[in-house]
């Protein structure tokens, strides 16, 4: 079988397109790189329609809308449009019609409806949180995580894009942890922080609100890392740094960019977190990564790094180094598509 990645590499400007295949010994070949725009960083991508809606820096910033050919990899841009602010996450609704984007510089997030055409409409809602860091749609539900105010918003989504705040609107998290990443699976969320380099679990009620549960951290003791902030320089203070995490066969895989290591928690059969039972190491600074759609693999990317390194996922959670295949400049976000 084999799998299409896609690969930002903001220091070129570029998304790469990667064949993976997963049939026997997993192998990951280059296809092709196309032009996107300075600082390509955050992508999302609707595979029914094989459009890729990125984001690139600049004055102004854009938004870059791309179809995927998937035979050879390229990318071909379709569309672009200006936005406030550079954009640091960017999601689709499930069907396709609704772009919701954060700006971690602009401190807000932003949606967008979709025509049937996939070219992106004026933003339709617009809601201010201070460094806004991730934004992700579950059902009829979105949920922004503001990494300078602490805390994860929560919104219904109308079909044409409006967000409109639950009740509560916001979900608190501890104070200067700075929520980073966020993931749903289920009834369970679970989001990584920056800061504290914590998972944080959160249950996810029928109407879509979420409840703080337990927490673990995710960064190596070994490391012997202090509590980060803002501003700091985590490198060269020796401080946490988290950044990405996704689930993979009963654990929570979170990245530090420190120490450049993924640990992989356990989760019970519930979804509650467990403990660190594996840290491995990775490409350095692994702003980004991804897991494969059968959970058995997972892809990692460094800001510090021209390779991608590909994993396998094995049983007890361990993460085992596959292949590390050659890439662009800081490469920061990963998909399968």
């Amino acid at each position: 079988m084999t799998e299409l990645v896609l690969v930002a590499e903001s220091g070129d400007g570029t998304v790469s397109a990667l064949n993976l295949q997963t049939d026997g010994t997993a192998h990951l070949n280059r296809l092709a790189t196309s032009p996107v725009g300075d600082g390509c960083g955050t992508f999302a991508v609707d595979a029914r329609r094989d459009l890729v809606y990125a984001a690139a820096k600049g004055e102004p910033a854009q938004l870059v809308t791309l179809r995927l050919d998937r035979a050879s990899g390229e990318l071909t841009e379709t569309s672009r449009r200006a936005v406030d602010d550079s954009l640091t996450y960017l999601e689709l609704t499930h069907d396709g019609s609704v772009l919701l984007g954060a700006s971690f510089g602009g401190g807000f997030a932003a949606s967008w409806q979709v025509g049937d055409d996939g070219t992106v409409g004026e933003p339709r809602s617009r809601v201010e949180f201070a460094n806004a860091h991730c934004v992700v749609a579950a059902g009829p539900y979105a949920y922004v995580v503001s990494l300078g105010e602490d805390l994860v918003a929560q919104f219904s989504v109308a079909p044409g894009g409006a967000l409109t705040p639950l009740d509560p609107p916001t979900v608190a998290c501890p104070e200067g942890s700075g929520p980073r990443h966020l993931v749903l699976a289920g009834s369970n969320a679970y989001l990584v922080t920056e800061y504290s380099a914590e998972a944080i679990r959160f249950d996810v009620a029928d109407d879509g609100t979420l409840t703080a549960a337990e927490s673990v951290r995710i960064d190596d003791p070994a490391a012997n890392l202090a509590h980060s902030r803002m501003g700091a320089d985590p490198l060269e203070e020796h401080l946490r740094w988290g950044a990405d995490l996704h689930v993979a066969r009963g654990f929570l895989l979170c990245s530090e960019r420190t120490a450049s290591t993924i640990a992989s928690v356990a989760l019970d059969a519930d979804g509650r977190l467990g403990q660190v039972v594996s840290i491995s190491g990775t490409e350095t600074q692994p702003r980004g990564f991804v897991v494969t759609p059968d959970e058995r693999l997972a892809i990692a990317a460094g800001e510090r790094s021209t390779h991608l390194r590909l994993h396998r996922v094995e049983d007890d959670g361990r993460l085992v180094p596959v292949e590390r295949v050659a890439i662009g400049a800081k490469a920061n976000w990963v998909r399968v598509v």
